[in-house]
């Protein structure tokens, strides 16, 4: 009876393999036949290839390629191939023991195994041949599986009235390489990295394939999926206080950004009139030269704050580029508020002009772990700031310090090393994230000519992040800085912040993650109207004017749980969190303070695909807070999207008090 049984399951095992590879060259095979996919013919060394036409991916045999080839690339996989398997137990079990879910295994469940690893490396040295650009919708598609379609009338119009980022725009101004270049595999990772660092871009994809018959040139695919790019917002109170604002990420898909706000309050005293705007061009195309210089102007008008500027500006966008600078000419009023003393405070018109110019050049070095020496760079630069003042306080010795005239001239030297690790599900609910690794140590000194006389400023900047497998990412970021007189230290600040991100642990309601942090920031011989606050994002969470001081500690944990909920798209993560902080002035110790706190619960919605913030809605309990009406604070909130600190060296700048 055994031996029967045994035979069974042998003829039902095989019986599936054989379905389970017709249905898979089913599925191939039927992608395949577009009407023109009989005259396309493989390409070989000597086929003279044009360039391919808008949306190359969509060709007949381009997509033949993507498509059928992503089953095998970096364990890809057929939706529609994994649905057909799960109708029946056998075929299911099959499924699962041949396939890897990418999309929700590897992405979802935090596991970091490219630590070390880099796709294109097999490819090292191999020509460029054509360069496909393939372009998915914003809903429905993933880079992950291409062959995803919008499940309903909403994402398929949202799709429809969404322009995509233009092929040309992607060809002239993201990439890094082009046709009749060698592979560098560091430089393919880094293009992947900079699509999904870029505002307007859900996610990307690199493929590289080999040409059949040839062992020197290879086709290259990059698929990219935007995010919505239009986001409108406002409020309205009546027709005597509303608020109009339309931000447009993608305009007509040449990656340029629109932002405009108007906004009317009569009876708000004084201006009743406010409005914002700004227009940035990113990684701009010169004469037909790739220079990722991003223009950037802004419109400022408000009740508070008038101010109009202008930005060029190139940062260290991976650890091979050479040059970065910027240019930032700007004109601002504003009210301020002053402190007279302690307790109380007023508003002051200030005015000035403001003009900021750095550059900066880096040279790679060997020095440091073997493993990272293409990536180690030593970095210097230099950087010219200048103040003119228009309307202010009068400036003494003793009083008012901060709107001084100046023109200061920094210096640095810098050494950084930084890798990147691909996961998810950290600060994003879903997209791919790039976690990054290494040291960064920097040296800045320089001088500051202003009008209570000339100083020396000298400061050092370190920071090191680590990501370990099964302990989680530990970072650390110590700045240490101050100016310098014949009398001592002037303005000095000593900071320091640690953050440490769990791995993904699976529940039965989601994946969950712990996040702890803390922030110490010490300031010496500040002047009289400088101070740092327990409030905001850098404090315990509630806004208050009696918790200040020179001197301050917070430290704090987050619970995030990303549910299984799914609204419409919509993602929904839960959230508790405790907060501590303690703040003082010079004459008492920063241990002898009131421990202030704050506990809450809430959840997190976001919807990936598009540029809205994060929603957050939350109970807070902040039991001993001064001159506090209710303990218990409600809020709903727009909560922005959190960054992970890089190690790439910037402009040489002032240790921040804040």
């Amino acid at each position: 009876m055994r031996g029967v049984l045994t035979n069974r399951r042998r003829f039902f095992s095989r019986l599936a393999y054989s379905l389970g590879l017709l249905i898979c060259l089913w599925t191939t095979v039927a992608t395949a036949q577009t009407p023109d996919s009989t005259k396309l013919r493989p390409a070989t060394d000597s086929t003279v290839r044009r360039r391919p036409s808008a949306d190359s991916l969509a060709t007949a045999r381009s997509r033949l390629i993507a498509d059928s080839l992503l089953i095998l690339e970096d364990s890809l996989l057929y939706t529609r191939f994994k649905q057909r398997m799960y109708k029946r137990r056998l075929t299911r079990q099959f499924y699962d023991a041949l396939f890897r879910d990418v999309y929700n295994s590897r992405r979802v469940s935090g596991e970091v195994s490219e630590i070390e690893t880099n796709p294109f490396q097999p490819y090292e040295g191999r020509v460029i041949g054509t360069i496909f650009i393939r372009r998915l919708d914003v809903f429905g598609q993933s880079v992950y599986d291409t062959l995803r379609t919008a499940h309903n009338w909403f994402e398929r119009t949202a799709n429809n009235l969404h322009a995509n980022t233009r092929e040309g725009i992607i060809r002239r101004q993201f990439l890094l390489f082009k046709e009749g270049d060698l592979i560098d595999p560091n430089v393919l990772k880094d293009n992947e990295r900079l699509f999904r660092n870029t505002p307007i871009f859900h996610d990307a994809r690199i493929l590289v394939i080999p040409r059949p018959g040839s062992k020197m040139f290879v086709d290259v695919y990059v698929i990219t999926q935007d995010v919505w790019s239009l986001l409108p917002s406002g409020g309205f109170g009546g027709f005597n206080n509303f608020a109009v604002a339309l931000d447009q990420r993608n305009f007509r898909g040449v990656a340029h950004q629109v932002y405009n706000r108007f906004s009317y309050n009569s009876t708000r005293p004084g201006q009743k009139i406010e409005y914002q705007g700004r227009y940035a061009i990113p990684y701009i195309n010169l004469l037909g030269l790739k220079t990722f210089v991003t223009a950037q102007a802004d419109i400022i008008h408000l009740r508070d704050i008038k101010q109009q500027s202008l930005k060029f500006f190139r940062p260290f966008l991976t650890p091979d580029t050479k040059y970065a600078g910027a240019l930032e000419l700007n004109h601002t009023r504003l009210n301020s508020r002053y402190y007279e003393n302690r307790d109380s405070a007023r508003l002051v018109n200030i005015s000035y002009n403001y003009v900021d110019m750095w550059f900066g050049r880096s040279f790679r070095t060997n020095f440091g772990n073997p493993n990272a020496q293409t990536r180690t760079r030593i970095v210097v630069a230099g950087r010219v700031t200048r103040y003119t003042y228009i309307d202010r306080p009068r400036v003494t010795a003793d009083s008012n310090q901060l709107y001084q005239n100046s023109r200061t001239a920094l210096f640095s030297v810098g050494y950084s090393q930084r890798r990147y690790v691909r996961d998810v599900l950290i600060y994003g609910f879903g997209r791919t994230e790039d976690v990054p690794i290494g040291n960064l140590i920097s040296v800045v000194g320089g001088f500051d000519n202003a009008e209570l006389g000339e100083r020396i400023y000298t400061g050092l900047n370190f920071s090191r992040g680590q990501y370990f497998n099964k302990a989680g990412y530990f970072y650390g970021l110590m700045n240490v800085g101050g100016y310098y007189r014949t009398k001592g230290i002037e303005q000095g600040v000593f900071s320091f912040i640690g953050n440490y991100i769990s791995p993904l642990h699976k529940t039965a309601w989601g994946n969950m993650r712990h996040f702890i942090s803390t922030r110490l920031t010490y300031g010496a011989q500040r002047f009289n109207n400088e101070y740092i606050t327990l409030t905001g994002n850098e404090g315990i969470g509630i806004n208050s004017d009696v918790l200040r001081g020179t001197k301050r500690l917070t430290m704090g944990y987050e619970n995030v749980l990303f549910s299984k909920l799914n609204i419409v798209g919509f993602r929904v993560a839960i959230i508790s969190f405790a907060n501590v902080g303690l703040v003082s002035f010079p004459e008492k110790p920063l241990w002898k303070g009131p421990l202030y706190q704050g506990y809450g619960l809430g959840f997190r919605i976001r919807n990936e695909n598009l540029t809205f913030n994060t929603f957050q809605v939350r109970i807070a309990y902040f039991p001993n807070i001064p001159n506090n009406n209710s303990p218990f604070r409600y809020a709903f909130e727009a909560f922005p999207t959190l960054r992970f600190r890089d190690f790439d060296i910037a402009a040489p700048e002032i240790v921040p008090y804040r």
